[in-house]
């Protein structure tokens, strides 16, 4: 797509500091992390999200999990991290090219897991 910003990144037109990519996949570090180590990962292939996603992107995002495991491996968090995916504005996507958040590092300052309720609308 001309106008996503992740496909812009793959193309090279946009700079990121990336830190894997293979032929199907780029994971690159985050510009607003939210962990001491938070790296996107994203498909080359531009799919909006993970409802948009056919049956024919199921071992590319078996790949993109994969990448997650390589990366928090090569990132030194392979034993604590989690592994995130927005799927749609009401679930705090922004850009709408599918992606995994890497977030990891936070040594003994672990974050609570759950959305506490309050947040909720």
């Amino acid at each position: 797509m001309d106008d996503c910003v992740f496909c812009k990144i793959v193309k090279g037109d946009i700079p990121s500091t990336k830190v894997f990519e293979d032929d199907q996949v780029v994971a690159f570090k985050d510009i607003k992390p939210l962990a001491p180590v938070h790296i996107l990962i994203i498909p080359k292939t531009h799919i909006e999200s993970l409802s948009k996603a056919e049956d024919e992107y199921a071992s590319l995002l078996g790949i993109c999990q994969i990448t997650a495991k390589k990366v928090a491996e090569k990132m030194g968090i392979k034993d604590a991290f989690r592994l995130l995916l927005a799927n749609g504005s009401s679930a705090g996507q922004t850009v709408f090219h599918l992606h995994y958040h890497l977030l990891g590092g936070w040594g003994k300052e672990v974050p609570e897991m759950e959305v506490k309720k309050e947040k909720l609308p």
